[in-house]
């Protein structure tokens, strides 16, 4: 069974967590400062926010982790009426808060169709090396 980094529990990625790198929560002054410079809606812009903060915020995970995750979004996006834009709300009686919310981004879906794209080519290797082992004995 494959286990978090750094603890003992099972590991079951959630849609929430790719997100992660852009969550500013109590980093209004730092992080949001830096993101906010960037326009979401902007292809270009879109790319960069995508490298530089949420690919990179999976760097500490073994190829196996971001196998799963990769996985985890492929099946969520092959769903045409999920709704995309809830993984952009804040609640802050929960901790989290993104750069932009859900009325900031003009398509939600799309956001996530990069992520996949370029998590596909940035873990290209990785996800290759996972996907000929037996998942089942992780």
């Amino acid at each position: 069974m494959l286990t978090h980094p750094y603890v003992d529990t099972p590991y079951e990625p959630q849609l929430s967590y790719i997100l992660a790198g852009i969550s500013i929560y109590d980093r209004e002054e730092t992080l949001g400062e830096v993101l906010w410079t960037y326009n979401p809606n902007k292809q270009e812009d879109r790319e960069e926010i995508i490298r530089k903060f949420i690919i990179s915020d999976f760097d500490y995970l073994t190829y196996r982790h971001r196998f799963l995750i990769f996985k985890m979004l492929d099946e969520i996006l092959h769903q045409p009426d999920f709704d995309f834009s809830t993984q952009f709300e804040s609640d802050y009686d929960e901790y989290h808060a993104l750069a932009w919310d859900e009325t900031e981004i003009d398509d939600p879906r799309g956001f996530f169709e990069d992520i996949y794209r370029l998590a596909s080519e940035e873990w290209k290797d990785d996800l290759h090396k996972a996907s000929l082992e037996d998942q089942s004995t992780w």
